[in-house]
Order: structure tokens, then C-alpha cells, then sequence
């Protein structure tokens, strides 16, 4: 268990990818702080659940990630409750799918707000820490859409397009510090999120159920399958080890040789 002795901060982590996130890192040993929203019950379950795979404490903050002072609260909370944060993981995030010229303005902010706003809040919040220790491993939860473009997704596909470009920034202003930074760009994985969003797409592309699983989020995928929650946390995991030290400013694709195309 390697990372015994760290302490991870997820991101929208009470289910989904944010989930798998949390279980690995804390089968490696990692104390972990997860952060969503959901039903109580599940979610301390999970926290428990955590907890028996590390052998260190979990803790949950329900932090709004729309929210600056919120989101240094739990940055706070998590660093008394746990220890400093050595694993930032930024995976909070929220779809609308909707033509340009009808998509709610009020959506567009929050989407923008929950997946690259909170990002910057978070790094900012953690990194004097990490400078200070001289270790630090920042993953943000990309997308094949942080590459490529979809129609109807405008803000989803700008935000995954600032973060990739964020982290970069980022790498380079700390890449003698002991700190990595990179992004994880899944392709579609079967998570809340993709599963939400079939209902807006069946509306805007005028399909079935079965036409936006068959013609839509898997047509673009050359493997025709979902990539798996566990796959993608592996691939975070790894990025934690010394031997991923030289990785910084990249952004992974995970997507089952989508954006290979």
C-alpha cells in the first residue's frame, strides 16, 4: 500500500468515476475525503467502505462546488480532519445537452462553475501545501471531449478543453516542485452522468434509447464498449507511483481508441 501515510481529495467522488477514484487510492492506503452529493446512508457507506480498504480515516464534505468559500472550506476540513492534502483529484462535473441557440444560460455557468472554476479553486487552495512538502499529484478528469467536439454539448466541451489546458499550465509552473499534473480523458464510461444525459439526447437528436447507446455514445468508440470505472482508476493510481514521476502536462486518453481517429 504505497500511498500509506497520504491523504487524497476527490471531487464529486460520492458515485461514478469519482467513486472508483476513491476506492482505489485508498486500497493503496490513502486516507481519503470525498465530496458530492447524494443519499446520506450511501454515501457513509461508501465512507466506511473507504475506511476498511485503507485502514485510515475517511471523511465526506458536502462542499458546493459553485461555491469559492465552500470549496476552500472543505480544502480546510479535509486537512484537519485527515492531513494536508497530497492528492487532489478534480473530478466534480455536470452534462447538459442542448442546442446552442437553446441552451439555458443558467446551465452553461453552472457547468462551467463545477468542472473548470472548481479546479482553480482547489489548486490554488492545495498547492502552497504541496510546494512546502515537496510532493503532489493533481489529476483532473478530462473527457475524449477535452479533444474532440460533440454537437449539443457547447459547454461541456469548452470546460473539458479548459481544464486539459489548465493542467498544463499548471505542470509547467510546478515542475520542480515534486508536483505532477495531468489530465485523464475517459471516453464513455456507464456512470450516472452518461446515463442522465440520454434523455436530453433522445430530445435533441429526435432518437430512442436504444439509437443514442448504438449511434451515439458508442459510434465514436472503435472497442464498442463502455471503458470501465476500474480502468480509468488504475490509470490514477499509477499516476501516484515515483514511477509516473516524469508524466506532467499530459493529457491521457482512456476511450477505447476514440480520439486515435
Amino acid at each position: 500500500m504505497f500511498l500509506n501515510g497520504k491523504t487524497a481529495l476527490i471531487t464529486g467522488s460520492t458515485s461514478g468515476i469519482g467513486g472508483g477514484y476513491a476506492k482505489a487510492l485508498a486500497a493503496e492506503g490513502a486516507a481519503v475525503m470525498i465530496n458530492g452529493f447524494g443519499d446520506e446512508g450511501e454515501i457513509d457507506a461508501l465512507r466506511q467502505e473507504l475506511e476498511s480498504l485503507s485502514g485510515a480515516k475517511a471523511a465526506y464534505s458536502k462542499a458546493d462546488m459553485t461555491k469559492p468559500e465552500e470549496i476552500r472550506q472543505m480544502v480546510a476540513d479535509c486537512a484537519e480532519q485527515l492531513g494536508a492534502v497530497d492528492i487532489l483529484v478534480n473530478n466534480a462535473g455536470i452534462q447538459h445537452v442542448a442546442p446552442v441557440d437553446e441552451f439555458p444560460e443558467e446551465k452553461w455557468d453552472a457547468i462551467m462553475d463545477i468542472i473548470c472554476n472548481s479546479a482553480f479553486h482547489t489548486t490554488k487552495a492545495v498547492l502552497p501545501g504541496m510546494k512546502e512538502r515537496g510532493w503532489g499529484r493533481i489529476i483532473n478528469t478530462g473527457s475524449m471531449h477535452s479533444k474532440v467536439a460533440s454537437p449539443y454539448k457547447s459547454a461541456y466541451n469548452a470546460a473539458k478543453h479548459a481544464i486539459a489546458g489548465f493542467s498544463k499550465t499548471v505542470a509547467l509552473e510546478v515542475a520542480q516542485e515534486g508536483i505532477t499534473v495531468n489530465t485523464i480523458s475517459p471516453g464513455y464510461a456507464w456512470t450516472p452522468l452518461v446515463e442522465n444525459q440520454i434523455p436530453d439526447t433522445m430530445k435533441a437528436r429526435n432518437m430512442t434509447r436504444e439509437q443514442v447507446m448504438n449511434d451515439v455514445l458508442l459510434a465514436g468508440q472503435p472497442t464498442k464498449q463502455f471503458v470501465q470505472i476500474e480502468q480509468i482508476a488504475a490509470l490514477a493510481v499509477f499516476l501516484c507511483k515515483d514511477e509516473a514521476s516524469a508524466i506532467t502536462g499530459a493529457n491521457i486518453s482512456i476511450d477505447g481508441g476514440w480520439t486515435a481517429q
